[in-house]
């Protein structure tokens, strides 16, 4: 029996990026991969300039406090300034650059006009009440970003954010790895599609949508094949068909031995297998493998997921995820983990490696769904996250305990 960590190590050593990409404007890159890094062309901001509202002068000239300059200019953002003299002021707004001559901004809260502006803005005094400092409330030129920097780097994973900063350094488009392609298809004779009529026995297929909007949040093309029926030859058309458009399949169901179990003989004869029991509640079958691609050299990946709804929803986040990330191209990234406060007791500990549905409590501590079966999605919808709870772990109310935040898990 393996355990989580080195089945993860199994599958990551395996798993390559695909090599194809695209190019495609910043607006739709948005959760792309990116393939090349990025070069600003720009310095970000331009130049130098303000970060608030108030007067630019030379902090020279405001040697004492009350002292009284003319303010001669008027400089918005967007308008290049004339040269500061000596002994005067440009008034001066948020974003506005800095006038040659100036070396320090002064807030106008701190500032008292003498008189009213002309029709331009300008030809009064002010009274500056604290002597300011060199370089006060100036973003300096190159600040951010400085022109040939390296602004995103090849394998980042494209948020808002990072396509903000594609924007400021003046970049319309970015080539991006192209998007992973995974079918998906479930497998037993119980199960029906909400919508249709139940079946005396059967139940409605939860895993179809859990699984397809896993896939979705972590930027795949996902092919939904539908419930395929138990019988070996169905399961063997299915993943033949599958395997010929696809870079990875995923199923739910049909890894265990039983009888009606066809995933194992169907992959196994229609390209390579290795199931794996892993110490883990919930979870513990996993299937993994490739497909052989029809008349060609090229395999498609293969992982097989239990059909129990929390133990499918597990380990997609624990194995698929990570796995589907290095073939996406990702740069990889530990997991964020936190130590957060138990508020309830774990009496009865595993010999397996837990994972535990939890939420974050108005107290900042973490509250645990009572009933933890692995049929029990409610569990995971109610939970913010999981707790990783050791083999023989047990947990008294006030322990810390490692958190991890489904937010994390499905980004």
């Amino acid at each position: 029996m393996k355990t989580v960590q080195e089945a993860l190590a199994t599958l990551l050593q395996q798993a390559q990026s695909v090599q194809e990409s695209e190019l495609v404007t910043v607006s739709d890159a948005l959760y792309r991969v990116l393939a090349v890094d990025q070069i600003s062309a720009v310095h970000v901001p331009p130049n130098d300039n303000t970060q608030m509202d108030g007067y630019a002068l030379r902090a020279q000239d405001v040697p004492l406090v009350d002292t009284v300059l003319s303010v001669t200019q008027r400089i918005p953002a967007g308008v290049m300034g004339q040269p500061l003299l000596a002994g005067t002021a440009a008034r001066i707004f948020t974003g506005a650059s800095i006038p040659a001559g100036a070396d320090t901004v002064v807030m106008q809260e701190i500032c008292q006009p003498l008189a009213k502006p002309n029709e331009l803005g300008v030809d009064y005094q002010i009274r500056v009440t604290e002597i300011p400092q060199e370089g006060d409330w100036i973003r300096r030129r190159g600040e951010d970003i400085t022109q040939g920097q390296v602004v995103l780097s090849a394998g980042t994973y494209l948020r808002p954010q990072e396509l903000g900063v594609a924007a400021s350094a003046g970049l319309t488009h970015l080539e991006v790895k192209r998007r992973l392609k995974v079918a998906v298809f479930f497998t037993g004779d119980e199960l029906t599609l909400p919508g249709q009529p139940l079946k005396p026995g059967g139940i409605y297929n939860s895993n179809r949508d859990t699984l397809l909007g896993c896939l979705k949040a972590i930027g795949c093309q996902a092919t939904d094949f539908g419930i395929v029926p138990d019988t070996l030859e169905a399961t063997q058309k299915t993943l033949r068909l599958a395997a010929l458009e696809h870079d990875l399949i995923v199923t739910s169901g049909g890894v265990s031995v039983g009888e009606e179990d066809h995933i194992k003989p169907a992959v196994s004869a229609e390209g390579r297998l290795d199931m794996w029991q892993i110490a883990m509640k919930p979870g513990k079958p996993l299937a993994f493998g490739a497909i052989r691609k029809a008349d060609t050299a090229q395999e498609a990946w293969f992982m097989g997921l239990p059909g129990n709804p929390v133990s499918s929803f597990v380990t997609f986040l624990l194995f698929v995820r990570p796995f589907v990330q290095v073939l996406q191209g990702r740069v990889s990234r530990p997991i964020p983990q936190l130590r957060l406060c138990a508020d309830f007791d774990w009496l009865k500990p595993d010999r397996r490696n837990e994972f535990l549905r939890v939420r974050v409590n108005e107290s900042g501590n973490l509250e645990l769904f009572l009933n933890q079966s692995s049929g029990v999605l409610t569990s995971a919808a109610w939970g913010d996250g999981l707790i990783d709870v050791a083999p023989g772990q047990k947990i008294l109310r006030g322990d810390l305990v490692t958190y991890i935040p489904f937010s994390q898990l499905l980004s």
